[in-house]
């Protein structure tokens, strides 16, 4: 692509020359539907689910919600003691910026009163200690002066209980918006229920007049701060199914009484009167999320407002690309710690979106993992003292920033190489070296292996698979049996087939090991010996025909970080793969359609030829040689990255 296409035509030297717009919801790329909900909902002040992969825009969006809801509805809460029952506080809204005015004026006037009484006190004081004295003068004894003293001191430590009342009578401001231009947006994730439906603090003086009021130990929560604004609850299923109900009660009454939530609070002995809770609610979460939803919490949402799907990708075109450019921009001028980037680094930063998409033709929205990328390359640019980010820095900074999984995917394969635990050259039979991902995007080479011994039952042979399989691997395992059975020429009722998935500590699970569990049983059954020097992955349907997988890119990087010389994939992969620069040289990417093709490349030695012709017969799909659909690292035919 070319210097014009990479960035979409858009003229700049450097970031600083890219305008970021004022508004989040203008800042939000790839989101067009969620978008025009998110407008609607605000308009019409509708509530919202938000479901998609972490890191797509969720909380941008509900923050950028409240940013186009109208700020002049916005109110104070003031808590009132109750003179008729002190645990039962009252509740008084005013308009923004009405609540500190209150509490000031309040403050004010027990400031007047508390002076005027503290002088009368004093005269007081003084007229008794004054008639002390006096009769001391006249009568020579020291009992009067003795009692006076006694009196002055009782109405001083008086003074020190009675003075503070007023005080104690003075309102709480418990929710303040004053000078707020814009409506709350209160992230409650991951909130306990104290901090997300108000709690009242235990008091450790509660007897003998020294305890604090309680409308003073009321403390405000989310539902009630976001009152007039947004609620946002990503991971909605993790909270507590109670705390899910009290949460719908809210949003159905637009008000909720404040009371003790934890073994730290006063409990229930303090319930103040309603306190507002008119809020939009943005719940957010994966897909799983709707399993741990409330169904009611999830009925009322629907029933009045939105659910939309968030998109991981977007369509690799010249418009996307200029909003990656200001993407990056954006985070540079979030971040305020680093610097701008020149344009080799921007192209570095679109190729890398592009890459974790895991298609040719996409770009990634996972905008949060981008722009971790783009600060961890500005702090790389900003320690070697630049005034630009460059590309190398970016490349850089892919290193340093790599993922846990990917550091231990490292660690597994130097391991593998120390103990050979998987094979890079030579042959063997039985045995192939699978590719799966760690995480979303680390690969690692995974050995497997078969052996076919004669059946322990008397009635029929047995897969055994060991390594930990979940549900959709075991599966697999079964599907490869299928065709093993129908394909092999052997009647499988008298073997047992044993396959391992060499160190596996931590399961398998997923379905893209099928062709390489397939090669080496059939490997096995036939003593062929399979190539050690390559690598594959690939789903197997019952027919035999090579399905397609996710993170071919990251399996093939594995595959050459290894030292191995090809990798298989499924042909429908072919235009997935975006590998680095760096690994373009290392290895030879062939595409397959089906088992045979798989064969044909992997199987080695003098019993090939004679066990490939009694397939050829078979109808799995394409015919064509798989010579013909391979990649070759030559320039005249060049990977397709």
């Amino acid at each position: 692509m070319t210097e014009e296409g990479t960035f979409g035509g858009l003229e700049f030297e450097t970031t600083e020359e890219i305008e970021v717009p004022d508004k989040l919801i203008d800042q939000v790329i790839g989101q067009d539907q969620a978008v025009e909900v998110v407008k609607k909902a605000a308009k019409q002040r509708r509530h919202v689910i938000m479901l998609g992969p972490p890191g797509t825009g969720k909380s941008m969006l509900a923050k950028a919600m409240s940013e186009l809801l109208p700020s002049e509805e916005l109110q104070d809460v003031l808590v009132y003691p109750n003179p008729e029952d002190e645990n039962n506080p009252d509740v008084r809204v005013v308009p923004a910026g009405k609540g500190k005015q209150i509490v000031d004026r309040h403050k004010e006037e027990a400031e007047r009163r508390s002076k005027t009484r503290n002088a009368v006190l004093l005269l007081i004081i003084l007229a008794i200690l004054g008639f002390g004295v006096v009769s001391y003068f006249q009568t020579q004894e020291t009992s009067g002066l003795f009692l006076s003293v006694i009196a002055a001191a009782v109405i001083f430590f008086a003074s020190k209980y009675v003075g503070p009342q007023d005080e104690k009578q003075t309102p709480k401001l418990l929710i303040n918006n004053q000078q707020k231009e814009t409506a709350p947006f209160i992230d409650a994730t991951g909130s306990h229920s104290g901090a997300l439906l108000g709690d009242v603090r235990h008091d450790p003086f509660q007897s003998g007049g020294l305890g604090t009021p309680a409308h003073e130990r009321v403390e405000a929560g989310a539902i009630h701060k976001a009152n007039k604004g947004v609620l946002f609850i990503d991971e909605i299923n993790t909270l507590r199914i109670e705390s899910q109900q009290q949460l719908l009660s809210a949003m159905q009454e637009g008000k909720f009484s404040i009371k003790g939530q934890s073994e730290r609070s006063s409990g229930a002995m303090v319930n103040t009167k309603p306190v507002p809770t008119d809020f939009v609610m943005v719940a957010a979460g994966n897909l799983d999320a709707l399993k741990g939803m409330h169904p009611a919490l999830r009925s009322r949402i629907r029933g009045y407002g939105y659910e939309v799907y968030m998109n991981d990708t977007m369509e690799d075109t010249p418009e996307n690309r200029r909003k990656l450019v200001r993407v990056t921009a954006q985070e540079v001028e979030k971040d305020g710690k680093i610097p701008h980037f020149n344009r080799e680094a921007v192209g570095e930063v679109i190729l890398e979106a592009n890459r974790r998409s895991g298609s040719k033709d996409k770009l990634t929205l996972k905008i949060r993992e981008l722009g971790g990328l783009i600060r961890v390359a500005g702090d790389v640019a900003r320690a070697r003292g630049k005034d630009l980010v460059e590309k190398e820095d970016i490349i850089e900074a892919k290193r340093v920033s790599r993922t846990l999984e990917q550091q231990v995917a490292d660690k597994y394969i130097e391991k593998r190489k120390e103990y050979r635990m998987f094979e890079s050259e030579g042959e063997s039979v039985g045995r192939v070296n699978g590719l799966a991902v760690m995480g979303d995007d680390s690969g690692i080479v995974l050995p497997i292996v078969a052996e076919v011994t004669p059946a322990q039952s008397k009635e029929e042979g047995q897969v055994i698979a060991t390594g930990k399989l979940q549900e959709i691997a075991q599966e697999a395992v079964q599907n490869v049996s299928a065709i093993i059975k129908k394909y092999s020429g052997q009647d499988m009722s008298d073997h047992d087939v044993h396959i391992q998935f060499v160190g596996t500590y931590e399961g398998v699970e997923g379905d893209s090991a099928s062709i390489s569990v397939a090669t080496s049983v059939i490997s096995a059954l036939e003593n062929i010996p399979i190539k050690q020097d390559l690598a594959m992955t690939g789903s197997l349907s019952v027919r035999g025909e090579v399905l397609p997988v996710g993170g071919v890119t990251s399996k093939i990087e594995a595959a050459a970080e290894a030292g191995l010389n090809k990798v298989l994939i499924p042909r429908a992969n072919k235009d997935d793969v975006l590998i680095e620069d760096k690994y373009k040289d290392k290895i030879e990417i062939i595409p397959v359609g089906n088992i045979r093709e798989v064969l044909e490349v992997a199987l080695k030695g003098k019993h090939k030829e004679g066990f490939l012709e009694n397939l050829r017969e078979m109808a799995f799909g394409a015919k064509d040689s798989v010579t013909s659909m391979s990649i070759s690292k030559s320039k005249d035919n060049p990977s397709p990255n």
